[in-house]
């Protein structure tokens, strides 16, 4: 069993490269947050593990886990690794960093994730992020490649089950009005009239095929860490602060799948299934499983919405409506705040913002927050266990956490 002790999120809306940063800045702030936030130092860390996507093509920075030890000299000797799986980057840091503690190698962990992507033109940030992509292969004729791939999956839906689109823009608002609650929000001020979820081509334009600007996740500069911690160090943490162990949250489940990077394969071999997409329903169903709960055991969820679509395909994923019938739980107002099961109330990749290697850390730390009743005016009522979604290209990996006290 892995606890999470506390960690610590950069502010979303910030933009390094006008700050006069770099990525190692960003990660220095990261690291020294989560250890003023969990009141730890450098020595009481045994390993670190970092989610980064693209710090090469962005800011032609590898070799990240080399910054530890740059932040502060007493991290120099602790060993270090750097995990990519696009989007899903930073969970695959918090599974290994879990794996780690729970085979006794060591006792405590730092999971840092982070990315700078504000810092070049949108077009070529496309280019970067396209390569979670067959390179070579798919998407040669859009000038941005995932809102493509999520303007496609639209139309699977579609052929296979019929889709409103105004409940895609629904979910973009709901997740934008949350991100008014999140101080930590990239889109926190942001403002929109009544037709920015609509149809309208000049309040709400066409950025690829069946996929409007307000549907997009944002691209986004920011960090996020935290610290988990094997029972017995979570025991010594505890006793020290005069806390029950009991109050400190832990990740009680995962599930993790991958299927072939060619989002046309995964369709086809979906075709006459139950799911569009089976592999991220077992990675769901696996978390479940091995935290001994349902649905019904879930008090909110963390899901990847890099578009709207992709939400909605998660919320039928998820068990909360049949498939391809997730616009029942949007006209219901279930995923909203106060419904029957709270969806992104941090606003989400949407809403929150989506350094991409920082995102899977981000989502943990939220669920930390939630657990534990700190998570302020987005807070969701009463919850004792939240479930992540982390998905990393067409849901080419994909990742789930359940984190409950």
């Amino acid at each position: 069993m892995t606890y999470i002790l506390g960690g610590w999120q950069s502010d979303f809306a910030r933009n390094y490269a006008r700050e006069g940063l770099e990525i190692g800045d960003g990660f220095a702030e990261a690291v020294n947050g989560a250890l003023h936030e969990t009141g730890l130092e450098p020595e009481d860390i045994d390993v670190g593990h970092v989610g980064n996507f693209v710090g090469d093509l962005f800011t032609g920075q590898g070799m990240l886990g080399g910054f530890f030890a740059m932040t502060d000299e007493r991290f120099t000797g602790m060993p270090a690794s750097r995990h990519e799986a696009a989007c899903a980057s930073g969970s695959l840091a918090v599974l290994a960093a879990a794996a780690d503690i729970e085979s006794g190698r060591y006792g405590t962990a730092m999971v840092l994730g982070l990315e700078m992507m504000r810092n070049v033109p949108g077009v070529t940030a496309a280019e970067h992020l396209g390569a979670a992509a067959w390179a070579g292969h798919e998407y040669l004729d859009a000038t941005y490649p995932w809102p493509r791939a999520f303007s496609d999956l639209t139309e699977e839906y579609d052929r296979r089950y019929g889709i409103d689109e105004r409940h895609l823009r629904r979910i973009a608002q709901i997740n934008f009005d949350n991100a008014k609650r999140n101080p930590n929000a990239q889109t926190r001020n942001y403002s929109f009239s009544n037709a920015s979820f609509t149809d309208d081509d000049e309040a709400n334009p066409v950025i690829e095929g069946r996929v409007r600007k307000t549907d997009c996740g944002q691209v986004t500069d920011g960090a996020a860490a935290i610290i988990l911690a094997s029972p017995e160090r979570a025991a010594d943490y505890a006793r020290k602060r005069g806390i029950p162990l009991e109050s400190i949250p832990r990740i009680k489940g995962w599930g993790h799948r991958c299927a072939p990077i060619d989002y046309g394969r995964k369709i086809r071999a979906s075709e006459g299934q139950t799911y569009v997409f089976p592999q991220v329903k077992r990675a769901i169903d696996d978390a479940r499983a091995r935290a001994g709960i349902d649905l019904s055991g879930v008090d909110a969820v963390e899901t990847h919405d890099c578009f709207s679509m992709t939400e909605y395909m998660a919320i039928d994923h998820l068990g909360l409506t049949a498939p391809g019938e997730s616009w029942k739980a949007v006209e219901a107002g279930d995923i909203e705040l106060g419904g029957k099961l709270p969806i992104n109330a941090s606003g989400g990749l949407i809403g929150c913002g989506h350094p991409v290697g920082a995102t899977g850390v981000r989502m943990a730390l939220d669920a930390f927050k939630q657990t534990t009743g700190t998570a302020g005016d987005y807070q969701v009522e009463g919850a004792k266990t939240v479930q992540t979604l982390n998905i990393g290209g067409s849901t080419t990996t994909t990742v789930s956490l359940v984190v409950g006290v």
